[in-house]
């Protein structure tokens, strides 16, 4: 497929670049800083500004999905800036008709019991509270939407870089939790998991997680 990844630079972005290269897809990637990332025959890699819809749109024209690892972390009022962006982006995907939006969600809007969210309990680490607070705003707007064909994945409650086994359970809107009492998913299982949906859609227009 020819595909574009928003943040492709990012700790979860790049983890879904290599594993798209590894299966061959051709990918542009849109980063704020092009010069982290050396373009290749399978690669092009192009600037872009995700607040500049105008932009964003012509950039993201003609492609058959685009990803969506966008993070507001690099700006000082997280939430704003991220809700904004992502705002930007449902708007572009459908103003361009992408065939799929898939977007990286988080944890934080996961229940751990009904009606309640991951978010809401009280040990909930307020260093992740913004950036969890603009996941849960992206689901919400994404819920929102009639036409987009969108998927958001959310991760379990702690992703970090470990191997990629492409062993894993999946889920819609439950925190998983594994046999030892953790949730936990490696970023680069977690990009298995995306490209695998995808390959091979089985969560068009709805969230869905990933965990051991």
């Amino acid at each position: 497929m020819n595909i574009a990844i928003i943040g492709a630079s990012g700790f979860i972005g790049s983890a879904i670049l290599t594993e798209a290269l590894s299966r061959q897809h051709k990918v542009t990637a849109f980063v704020a800083h092009p010069e982290k990332l050396a373009a290749t025959n399978q690669l092009q890699v192009i600037a872009t500004d995700v607040q500049d819809l105008q932009t964003l749109s012509k950039q993201l024209t003609g492609f058959d999905a685009i990803i969506s690892a966008f993070s507001g972390h690099a700006n000082a009022d997280t939430l704003e800036y991220y809700v904004s962006g992502i705002s930007k982006i449902i708007q572009a995907a459908k103003l361009v008709q992408t065939p799929r939006l898939l977007v990286v969600g988080g944890a934080g809007s996961l229940e751990v019991a009904p009606g309640v969210q991951v978010l809401d309990t009280p040990d909930f680490p307020e260093a992740y509270r913004a950036s969890a607070e603009g996941a849960r705003t992206a689901l919400q707007l994404l819920r929102q939407e009639t036409t987009l064909n969108w998927t958001m994945l959310s991760p379990s409650a702690m992703i970090a870089p470990g191997q990629r086994t492409g062993h894993f359970r999946l889920g819609k809107d439950n925190l998983l939790i594994a046999a030892d009492g953790k949730s936990h998913i490696s970023v680069e299982d977690y990009a298995v998991a995306m490209i695998n949906e995808l390959e091979v859609p089985a969560n068009q227009y709805q969230r869905f997680t990933v965990g051991y």
